[in-house]
């Protein structure tokens, strides 16, 4: 009857054409964590360390880690990567749950104890709206490419599989917000260091920020007064209680 999407009118107006082309009711209600940001402040009003510990950073300094709830990267990936975090020597914030922890290399923690905090859990939403935050080292779920759109933090793509591929190649080189890295040819750590050396010390960062708060200028509006999300999701309770054919 419907397509409900976590997305929102002009953010990929090719696939808007071709999705309203194939369904009479294409309705992209997105992005999913500004539908009620009220709500959202308040369910994640608790203290965490790991705010506090941002409030002790410069603005857009700091790198934000996390793959989302339901995989880790492998054991190789994962000591690539933390080579990488080390080698950067910027400060980081990681959300890794315990026994993906027993996958970084030796030592880790202790030599980076001063600039990086690696917790189990992170309110992510809170995280990426803090000022502090600069980067965002993500596996490109979907849901984690619309909070980094809606707070304007550029990403550092490392997918794995399924959709996540598709959504690094556009934030890499669709909308040029971020960056894609991948595990072939050079060490994957000299990409993470060059990636994040990019988002957050040199003139192409800050061009992806500012094309960041176009987006997020856009998404905003989507789901304020008269905005295409909000009319969408009245059509999509139209649906649910009957008064809309499909």
């Amino acid at each position: 009857t419907a397509i409900v999407l976590n997305t929102f009118t002009g953010l990929n107006p090719d696939i808007d054409a071709e999705l309203a082309s194939l369904f009479r009711n294409h309705l992209p209600i997105g992005p999913f964590n500004l539908l009620n940001n009220d709500t959202m402040v308040n369910y994640n009003n608790g203290d965490y360390e790991c705010l506090s510990w941002l409030n002790r950073h410069g603005p857009a300094t700091v790198t934000y880690i996390s793959f989302g709830t339901t995989m880790a990267p492998g054991r190789s990936d994962l000591e690539e990567l933390a080579h990488g975090l080390e080698a950067a020597g910027v400060p980081f914030l990681w959300s890794l749950r315990g026994k993906a922890r027993d996958g970084l290399p030796s030592g880790f923690l202790d030599r980076t104890k001063g600039r990086g905090l690696t917790v189990a859990w992170a309110p992510q939403v809170r995280v990426l709206a803090h000022a502090a935050v600069g980067a965002f080292l993500t596996h490109c779920g979907w849901n984690s490419v619309m909070e980094g759109i809606t707070n304007a933090v550029p990403m550092v793509c490392r997918p794995f599989f399924g959709e996540q591929k598709a959504n690094a190649r556009m934030v890499a080189e669709g909308w040029r917000i971020g960056v894609a890295i991948d595990s072939e040819g050079v060490a994957m750590r000299e990409k993470v260091v060059n990636a994040l050396k990019m988002v957050l010390r040199e003139e192409e960062g800050r061009r992806m920020r500012e094309r960041l708060g176009e987006i997020k200028k856009q998404a905003e509006k989507a789901v304020g007064d008269g905005g295409s999300s909000r009319e969408n999701f009245r059509r999509v309770l139209k649906v649910i209680c009957g008064g809309l054919d499909g």
